[in-house]
């Protein structure tokens, strides 16, 4: 019945008051999860309908039988009932779901929120609600995703941010998109109604990363080969952990030099343009850094430091490093790229 829905469809079908009977959201990204179901939570009935039609309830204090027993019941002077099962994970049997979705009560819009993973899709209760309803599963976005997410988000609040902000936001908050959201909260309601825009003063000002000590300048340095402003950030961050520390670096440098390799071999690599085709880039901003990385590192040297990267990885997660703390680790990665 909904093959293929994704958040934007839901969510633009709840607004056109198009519900269906049954909503299996699962995943590891619980940000749409709660986005959907608090939608329905707050918007399907009005106030004095929620009273005797509205149902939340948990999964360690419930089981599938209930649940199914609670779905069943017809509404009291309203059109339809939810019935919203949070943290549904926690709900081991599934069969007395499977049996309800054979034959869904029509008037009850069901909401099962199963968090921190998706329900096995070879189980037959995944085809059901397939069948009869929506079934979605929510996964954790991308490093490189972030950025689209952010604009979009400030956009719909009416909010432009630069380039530079945006990768900073990114960088030190990476994916947990509830969070993500919550610092972008706090910049919007810092703004008047003239000036929407954030830059990187604001980001520092309100979300506490420095504009000038963080991972995006301390790939900027390593793109330009500035070994001064390099050494001068990575001491920042040893002296100041929560700015940034090599775990927060090591996504974003080994994403450039993995790009500066592809980039290296590209048949056609002399312009801004060549290089955005080349990596499939949806605008020419960033380009510029393959053009400067190319002159400063040769291809031998970017297959080595990939290799040096994958080493250092391997230390900062235990394995052949007893003992070597994470600002040696940082020190001795970024002294191999820039020598």
């Amino acid at each position: 019945m909904a093959k293929g829905m994704t958040f934007n469809s839901i969510m633009s079908d709840l607004k056109a008051r198009k519900f269906s009977p049954v909503y299996i959201l699962m995943g590891e990204e619980a940000y749409y999860i709660d986005l959907i179901a608090d939608y329905i939570a707050e918007h399907v009935l009005t106030p004095d309908e929620q009273d005797f039609n509205q149902t939340v309830v948990y999964g360690a204090d419930t089981t599938a039988v209930q649940v199914a027993d609670i779905a069943r019941r017809y509404p009291m002077m309203a059109e339809f009932q939810v019935v919203i099962v949070k943290e549904a994970q926690a709900i081991k049997s599934l069969d007395a779901l499977e049996k309800y979705l054979q034959n869904p009560v029509k008037s009850t819009i069901l909401v099962w929120c199963h968090k921190n993973g998706s329900i096995d899709k070879r189980k037959k209760v995944v085809a059901l609600a397939d069948k009869v309803g929506i079934v979605f599963e929510s996964s954790k976005l991308k490093d490189w995703q972030l950025n689209s997410f952010i604009e979009h988000y400030l956009k719909e609040r009416k909010v432009s941010i630069d380039n530079k902000s945006t990768q900073i936001i990114a960088d030190h908050i990476g994916s947990d998109l509830h969070r993500l959201a919550f610092e972008l909260n706090k910049l919007t309601l810092s703004m008047g109604e003239k000036d929407r825009t954030v830059t990187p003063e604001l980001v520092e000002q309100k979300i506490g990363v420095s504009k000038d000590f963080n991972s995006f300048e301390l790939k900027n340095a390593i793109v330009e080969r500035n070994v001064v402003k390099a050494n001068r950030i990575v001491k920042y961050f040893n002296k100041n952990p929560k700015a940034g520390n090599i775990y927060s670096c090591l996504p974003l440098i080994f994403n450039f030099f993995q790009n500066l390799m592809i980039v290296h071999y590209a048949p056609r690599k002399t312009s801004e343009q060549d290089i955005a085709a080349a990596l499939d880039m949806k605008s020419v901003w960033g380009a510029k850094d393959y053009l400067t990385g190319m002159r400063n590192y040769s291809a031998r040297k970017t297959m080595d430091i990939i290799g040096k990267i994958r080493e250092i990885d391997a230390k900062s997660k235990g394995l052949d490093n007893p003992n070597t703390p994470a600002e040696e680790l940082t020190k001795e990665l970024i002294f191999f790229i820039l020598h």
